[in-house]
């Protein structure tokens, strides 16, 4: 898990960028509160206000990223005044907390935006549960909702926008569809189903920190299609948690909510948490964990006691999410995964016409944006064949299968930078044998996603030509790919 973290790949330092600019966002977000004299609940918000607006916007273009910010607060605020609200009306707060769940999920359809927004509103209502916010704060947290929200835009859009400099990837949605064939619709009804069990199990563990549970099965469900993903990240939420419980002991109790040492240790959980999003659920899970208990530490409520019970209530809202992917209209493994090998695929056959363009002098051609697709295309395979590759799976010859087709995408990752560094470097030439080779690799893309064969091509004098040897090496792994990608009737394996 450690080398999966600090080994994987980073094309253009991504990863690196966008966590040192949520620490800067962040921190002025607070910076800002506090200038502005809001309490601690209200410096509080106003960095999980940042920290959404940073995390959760991910639109293609930096346009379309400015409006979702700007669109932020329109959700969030008319949510908290309806959480502040029905703080004294548990039955109605309940149902509206529910409401939200399933609206949240649902609003994944319409892309990466309705996917920020629902993120947004549902953590509104989670936070002012968590800071047990009445209608008499509702200005100041007003306030440091806006006020967040703009620092953040700042540094996002001004200080440091380096997706002026790298169009970031379209972030993949779940495959479409129609009424319950639609996978979000099934999955709103699954999350408000399973939050209905963590909130009244949660409730009957704890009546102050019930939320907790229903914040688990939410989380567990963002970023989620499938049945087997969604038990797969359930169990890693709860291993993270369980690392993170063991890391607040040892680190955030000995602080005793001092807040020079607990904002040093918080931008460092922040940075964590952004880092690692990417690659490692669980690990994502520790740096959250630890930073709650940071946060409680502040709050002068932190001990023994309400570690363990963040334990139970989130072991309550994995069993919820559990259930409900089980139980309630169930999104297999295997048409998930299949879709998304495609679309990895289709990107390769991008990649590689993008980078033959480059080669061949056109001045518009940029094939780095398309790395950057394709390493997160390759990061939702992953996710959607997990449960094929857990340890605990008992298929022996799916799981062999399954590592082997990962293992053959990551070749096929490792040849697209190879090639695209290559053509990067100006002294780079175009010939007929790159020309031809380029083909071959559309070729055989169209033929996987086609359910044909695939044939290769040797050329020995590929060898002393990087860009060749790349294309060669893509080739080969392309022609690999057929066998563990179907059975011998040419249906799909991996995700069966």
């Amino acid at each position: 898990m450690l080398k999966r973290v600090f080994v994987a790949p980073d094309p253009g330092r991504t990863r690196l960028r966008f966590a040192t600019r949520a620490v800067l966002g962040i921190a002025l977000a607070v910076a800002v509160c506090g200038l502005a004299g809001h309490s601690l609940t209200g410096a509080v918000t106003g960095g999980l206000a940042a920290l959404l607006a940073l995390f959760t916007v991910t639109d293609a273009t930096v346009r379309g990223q400015a409006v979702t910010t700007a669109l932020l607060p329109a959700v969030g605020l008319p949510v908290l005044t309806a959480a502040a609200g029905l703080h004294d009306h548990p039955v109605a707060r309940d149902l509206t907390f529910l409401a939200v769940v399933g609206a949240g999920v649902y609003a994944r359809r319409w892309g990466p935006r309705g996917h920020s927004l629902g993120v947004f509103a549902f953590m509104t209502f989670f936070v002012a549960q968590f800071l047990h916010a009445t209608t008499d704060q509702l200005p100041e947290l007003y306030a440091a909702v806006l006020l967040s929200v703009l620092a953040a835009a700042a540094v996002r859009f001004g200080l440091w926008c380096y997706e002026r400099r790298l169009p970031p990837a379209v972030v993949p949605a779940p495959p479409g569809g129609s009424g319950l064939a639609r996978v979000t619709t099934r999955q709103a009804i699954q999350a408000t189903a399973g939050a209905g069990f963590a909130l009244v199990v949660g409730q009957l563990v704890s009546g102050q920190r019930w939320y907790w549970a229903v914040g688990a099965t939410w989380w567990i469900f963002v970023n989620t299609t499938s049945r087997g993903e969604t038990l797969v990240r359930g169990f890693r939420r709860l291993l993270g948690t369980v690392i993170g419980i063991a890391l607040g002991l040892l680190v955030a109790m000995p602080v005793h909510g001092d807040p020079t040492v607990t904002a040093v240790l918080a931008a460092a959980c922040v940075f964590g948490i952004f880092y690692t999003a990417a690659v490692s659920y669980t690990w994502m899970m520790l740096w959250v964990t630890l930073l709650a208990g940071l946060l409680y530490g502040l709050l002068g409520v932190l001990g023994p006691g309400l570690l363990a019970l963040r334990l139970a209530e989130t072991g309550v809202g994995a069993l919820g999410a559990a259930l409900a992917v089980i139980l309630l209209l169930p999104v297999t493994t295997h048409s998930v995964t299949d879709a998304w090998i495609q679309r990895a695929l289709r990107c390769v056959h991008a990649c590689t016409a993008e980078t033959a363009r480059r080669l061949a002098g056109a001045a518009d051609a940029d094939p780095a944006p398309r790395v950057a697709e394709l390493e997160q295309l390759l990061a939702r395979v992953r996710l959607s064949v997990a449960p094929l590759v857990h340890p605990l799976n008992p298929m022996l010859g799916r799981k062999r299968r399954a590592r082997h087709v990962l293992a053959l995408l990551d070749d096929c990752a490792r040849e697209i930078r190879g090639l695209v560094a290559v053509a990067a470097d100006p002294e780079a030439s175009h010939d007929a044998r790159l020309a031809a080779a380029c083909y071959r690799v559309q070729a055989a893309v169209e033929a996987l996603t086609d359910g044909g064969d695939v044939s290769v091509q040797t050329d020995d004098s590929a060898a002393t030509e990087p860009a060749l040897a790349h294309l060669h090496g893509l080739e080969r792994a392309l022609a690999e790919l057929a066998r563990p990608l179907r059975t011998p009737s040419g249906s799909p394996l991996v995700g069966a």
